[in-house]
């Protein structure tokens, strides 16, 4: 795993910056490659700790320079990320992840928030594509498993398509209150909503 940290270094990089890819290599589970690293610039570094951050093919990782050297690395795991931004400007780019620290897949619960501030702009806007590429496959995947605990939430609702199969139990207001809390959970578009009153209400 070191060799494919080794393996993703450019020629121009500094031996501090390959000892840290080195490192990144040492934290690879088998299989696991570094897929994109972004190095923060060197005049930020000047007045903080040098920052450095990957995406792999299975997470990402931010590392921090240590106080007395190494550095103090970060994971998220791409199913606990919820939001990617990045900031683009004159001197660098600013990378801000926002995770779930919960479980998998979990839809609610704390989130904590990393920032990566001045890293090289077409490095940082890499490791951003790949970030926000595993960000819209788990929101999707997090989508369903809310469908599904809707369902159970609602003992047994059934969720066909874009439509809310009629219950036996429920009453129209009740699944008008469920649509609408799909709606407003954006688990539906617009047009997916109106069709879904409509076939409550034409139900009756």
């Amino acid at each position: 795993m070191v060799e494919a940290a080794k393996s993703n270094v450019g020629g121009g990089e500094d031996s501090r910056v390959q000892q840290a890819l080195a490192e990144f290599g040492t934290l690879l589970v088998p299989d696991e490659s570094i897929q994109a690293y972004a190095v923060q610039r060197r005049i930020y570094a000047l007045v903080r700790r040098r920052l450095l951050v990957c995406a792999t093919s299975g997470r990402f990782i931010g590392m921090t320079r240590g106080l007395f050297g190494g550095f103090n690395p970060d994971t998220v795991r791409w199913q606990d990320i919820k939001e990617v931004q990045i900031h683009v400007g004159v001197l660098g780019a600013d990378l801000v992840i926002t995770a779930l620290a919960t479980p998998d897949l979990a839809v609610s619960g704390q989130t904590r928030v990393l920032s990566y501030p001045g890293l090289r702009k077409e490095q940082a806007e890499a490791v951003y594509r790949i970030c926000q590429e595993q960000e819209q496959s788990w929101r999707e995947k997090r989508r369903v498993r809310e469908l599904e605990e809707l369902r159970a939430k609602s003992g047994g609702i059934q969720f066909e398509g874009t439509g809310l199969a009629n219950h036996a139990g429920d009453s129209v207001a009740t699944r008008l209150e469920q649509a609408k809390e799909m709606y407003d959970r954006k688990l539906i578009s617009d047009s997916e909503y109106e069709a879904l009153k409509a076939r409550i209400v034409g139900n009756l």
